[in-house]
């Protein structure tokens, strides 16, 4: 299990430069904006405006804070998208934009670039523990709440607000504590039957 603080995750612009990122873990290492596997990151978004494109990769989108957005792809009808709703997924090359409800929001995006890897994201709620068995190839766990426990083939971890832990799927994960968090599953398209 590898630990991921949010306080070390790496700022950076938006690729169309309107707003900054936390980048909490991208695959490969070393890959930049145009050249990744997957990605995760958060976002805090202050005004209403147009996302940024990604070529060949699909993107599923949680609010973590605020009252949330209307959601327009490809100019279709905008979706309500709050921190009550399910994860939102949906390319992230063509045209997207989005309109505050009330205010900043702070949201949590997963990415996969198509044909290489694909992604799952589900939204949990616990209230003293759970087991959780997921099936992708590497799980990521992102804490939305003040503090919750991680247990993992014998190892454990507490987990801080915006903290995520990454571990290799297979196992059963033990989430201990009250509150929210999101569980990713990411898988090489190769793995998947």
């Amino acid at each position: 299990m590898h630990i991921l603080r949010a306080e070390n995750y790496r700022r950076m612009r938006w690729k169309n430069g309107g707003g900054e990122t936390a980048e909490i873990a991208v695959s490969p290492d070393s890959a930049g904006l145009d050249d990744f596997d997957w990605r995760v990151s958060m976002a805090t978004v202050e005004a209403s405006g147009q996302f940024s494109m990604f070529a060949d990769v699909d993107r599923t989108l949680s609010i973590l804070e605020g009252e949330g957005i209307l959601l327009s792809v490809e100019g279709r009808v905008p979706i309500g998208l709050t921190s009550r709703s399910d994860p939102l997924t949906f390319p992230a090359d063509v045209a997207t934009s989005a309109a505050l409800i009330a205010g900043p929001i702070t949201d949590l995006n997963v990415m996969t670039r198509r044909g290489r890897y694909d992604h799952k994201v589900d939204a949990h709620q616990v209230d003293s523990a759970a087991q959780i068995y997921p099936a992708g190839r590497q799980v990521l766990i992102f804490c939305n709440s003040a503090s919750l426990l991680v247990g993992s083939d014998g190892e454990r971890a507490q987990l801080g607000r915006f903290d995520a832990a990454i571990v290799e799927g297979g196992g059963t994960l033990r989430i201990e504590g009250h509150g929210q968090f999101l569980l990713m599953e990411l898988s090489p398209v190769a793995d998947l039957p």
